[in-house]
């Protein structure tokens, strides 16, 4: 993809420093624009061990003076989807009369905020009149998101906050979060949009509902144990098994929970739910591990992800 003021490409196959030093400038020289001001950078976990040299190969090569991004186990280029195949994936910006200013930001950090509601404002010293919004990567198993998001948002609102969270080995809980030429595996980091730039989000979370909307009753941290005074794998089973089998097969591997963000609303529609990973399930105790960190009464309706439903939902906020 490339216009005058972006340009994107993926990288295949092993590290290779002259090569990926060439594919770098070759992106450089698609962007028409005079400078870069911003890269974006993504990475399958293969790439963990090299990660710091790849991130000095792409910044001295691809001329980048301001470059952040995360680990991927699935990568977009264009208008390609590429789940758990390995690969780089490097956006380049010309953003004219744009301020970015990055930070990072710990576990730590979360919780002094937690006590201290200025906190953040003094830290990145930026009132929410000075920021035009946020794009924020960070790592899922050594921070608690819901608190930092509520924190930052109280901090910001009504200021957008865009990114996500940073995927990668599951098997270790490992992820990585990049700034410029360095690599952490906690915490996150946070660009502030300022100056002559505003973002704004169209989102479709290409998902489709499946079964009835089903109430909480017993949740630990990201733990669902009880969905209506009932074990909630034994929901989750009874929820696929009623559905026609055609459907049951393109629900293999494509689960999803979605969350309502408000419980005031008088009925739920499509837009209404957060989805979030299906992370693990025990049959043996009927617990369902997920993305989130529910809480007990939230209203729970599960979800298929579904090519159809994320280009009916795209178009229509288009």
């Amino acid at each position: 993809m490339q216009n005058n003021f972006a340009a994107s490409a993926h990288w295949q196959g092993q590290f290779e420093e002259n090569g990926l030093g060439q594919w770098a400038e070759k992106l450089r020289g698609e962007l028409k624009a005079s400078s870069v001001t911003l890269g974006l950078v993504f990475m399958s976990p293969q790439y963990f061990p090299d990660a710091e040299a790849i991130l000095e190969i792409l910044r001295l090569h691809a001329k980048i003076p301001l470059l952040i991004g995360c680990s991927s186990q699935s990568l977009i280029s264009g208008a390609q989807e590429m789940e758990d195949a390995e690969g780089i994936v490097l956006g380049i910006y010309h953003l004219p009369d744009a301020e970015l200013t990055p930070f990072r930001f710990t576990q730590e950090e979360i919780e002094e905020a937690t006590a201290n509601p200025t906190y953040w404002r003094e830290k990145t010293k930026l009132t929410p009149e000075q920021v035009n919004g946020w794009i924020v990567f960070a790592d899922p198993f050594s921070i608690d998101a819901e608190s930092w998001l509520q924190e930052w948002n109280e901090a910001y609102a009504p200021k957008p906050i865009l990114g996500g969270l940073a995927s990668g080995d599951f098997t270790t809980q490992s992820t990585q979060v990049y700034l410029n030429s360095d690599v952490f595996n906690e915490g996150g980091v946070a660009l502030a949009i300022r100056g002559n730039l505003s973002i704004t989000s169209v989102i479709s979370q290409g998902c489709t509902p499946i079964g009835d909307t089903w109430t909480i009753t017993k949740v630990e941290k990201n733990y669902i144990h009880e969905i209506g005074n009932r074990p909630a794998y034994e929901i989750l089973v009874e929820t696929v098994n009623a559905l026609p089998f055609e459907e049951q097969q393109k629900v293999r591997g494509n689960l999803f929970v979605g969350l309502v963000v408000n419980e005031y609303l008088e009925e739920f529609h499509r837009g209404d739910f957060l989805i979030r990973n299906i992370i693990g399930v025990d049959p043996r105790t009927g617990s369902l591990e997920v993305g989130a960190f529910p809480l007990q009464g939230q209203t729970l309706l599960f979800q298929r992800r579904a090519a159809t439903a994320s280009n009916e939902v795209m178009n229509f906020l288009l």
